[in-house]
Order: structure tokens, then sequence, then C-alpha cells
């Protein structure tokens, strides 16, 4: 990724995701981005930890099979909350906030690529999502308010940022005091080796643009954040071998939980 400056890794990754939005990717090309039928894309999320009961409740095209977890189960919403989700996509881990904050709460997607931003919004609308609200920008400059949010939400998109340093000062500048990070990402458990950390399919696919659970620790501290927790998943290698099969990328990423408290007392 040297060789590449910030706008050509972000316009790599807009053009794939671009496609994802439109179904220009078909699941055998890329199992980790592409926009699979429901039932595949409702499977894919099973084995990622979300419930049937859940995926029931989204609009039709919400889940798209992408993702490395579920970011719920560490985000502990509570009605009226105001929550931000980084890399939006359909809108899948914003309508299930949605759901959690109640009519009181609002959840906001920031996403980067436009078509994934006009497929989110009419999937709320579909939806009835009165309370979601999607804006179109990047993760490293985000179009909110100073202190303005309870929680920020991610499922495997830190990861893409070539900027990852200001993803985490941004998310610092918009959380209240005592606000909080859970994320689901992908992080580095073992060198990539070159030729496959040049692979623009894998940049896009959140392997080649991981980084180690340390590394993170250490943005995320340099950041402001305390209270770091950063735990792998170890049993989330069995979704990633699918991803590119072939290539064994299992030995080199894993999937984590990631949280984080900005320090302070909660209003």
């Amino acid at each position: 990724m040297a060789e590449k400056n910030h706008d050509d890794v972000r316009n790599v990754i807009r053009k794939s995701y671009a496609q994802v939005a439109n179904g220009e990717i078909s699941c055998g090309q890329n199992s980790n981005s592409c926009c699979c039928s429901s039932e595949v894309a409702d499977a894919k999320a099973l084995k990622m930890g979300y419930c049937a009961e859940d995926l029931d409740k989204l609009p039709e095209g919400a889940n798209m099979g992408l993702g490395c977890g579920n970011p719920q189960a560490i985000a502990d919403l509570e009605p009226g909350e105001t929550v931000v989700d980084l890399g939006s996509g359909g809108g899948v881990d914003c309508f299930l906030a949605a759901i959690k904050v109640g009519e009181e709460g609002k959840v906001i997607g920031v996403d980067m690529t436009p078509e994934m931003i006009s497929k989110a919004r009419k999937n709320a609308e579909e939806g009835g999502f009165a309370n979601v609200d999607f804006r179109l920008g990047e993760m490293e400059h985000l179009p909110i308010a100073d202190a303005s949010v309870d929680v920020i939400i991610s499922n495997c998109v830190i990861n893409l940022s070539p900027d990852k340093p200001s993803v985490f000062a941004e998310a610092m500048r918009v959380l209240k005091s005592g606000g909080r990070l859970a994320i689901m990402d992908i992080v580095s458990s073992a060198e990539l080796p070159k030729d496959l950390k040049d692979k623009n399919e894998l940049l896009s696919g959140c392997i080649a643009g991981a980084v180690t659970a340390e590394v993170n620790e250490k943005m995320l501290t340099e950041a402001g954040f305390v209270n770091i927790k950063i735990q792998p998943k170890e049993q989330s290698k069995q979704f990633i071998r699918d991803w590119v099969p072939d290539l064994n990328v299992e030995d080199y990423i894993v999937s984590a939980a990631i949280g984080a408290i900005k320090p302070g007392n909660r209003g």
C-alpha cells in the first residue's frame, strides 16, 4: 500500500463497493465483498454472530453478506442514544441499532460510496426507519458535529482506511464524554506476504489493509481513548477461509471485537 496515496486507495475501495451496491459482483468473485442472495447473506450473517430473529426485522436487501462480526453484540445500546455507523453500506447495522435506540434515539450511517448511500436510503424508506439518517462522507472526515454521539459502531470497515489514526481522531471528536466505540474489524495476526498485500481485490476485501491488535491499541491510545479492549475471535477463521479460497488468508488475519471509551462522565 505504500506506493498508493490515500485517494488512490479510497478510489479502489469506492469502485469495488459501488459494484457491490449495484449487484455487479457475484458471490463467486469475492465472497466477502459481494451482493449475495438473501439466503446466502443471511447464512453468512448467522456465522458472524447475528441471530435469525434480528435478521427477520431488516428491510429486503439491507443485509448484503458483508462484515466480519456483529457490533450489536458488544455495543450495549440503550433507548434514546445517538449512534454512528462507520461504513454503513446497505444499512444492516444501522437498522438493528435503530430498533435498539427506539424512536427517541437516532442512528447516522456514514459511507463514502454514493451507490451505497442511495441503496441504504431506499432500504430505510421501505422499512419505515424514520430515526436513521444516511450521510455521504469519509470516516476520516466525518460529517458530524463535535461531541454529539453516544456510540460509534463499525463492521469490518476501519481496516479499509489508508489513514486509520484520522479515523480514531474523528471518532474521539464526535463522541460525547464517556462515549464508546463498539467495533468488529479485521486485525492481522501475521505479516501478509507482499504479493498478497499488493492485490487491490484483497485491499477492498478487508484483508490487505489490516494491522495488528497492538497497532490498533496504540492508535486508539494516541487518539485519547481509555479502557481499550481488543478480543480476537479465532472462530472467525472458519468464515474468513471462504473469502478468498486457496490463498490461505486465514493464516494472516482474524476478526476482533474492539471496544474503547472516551474519557469523561456520560451525560
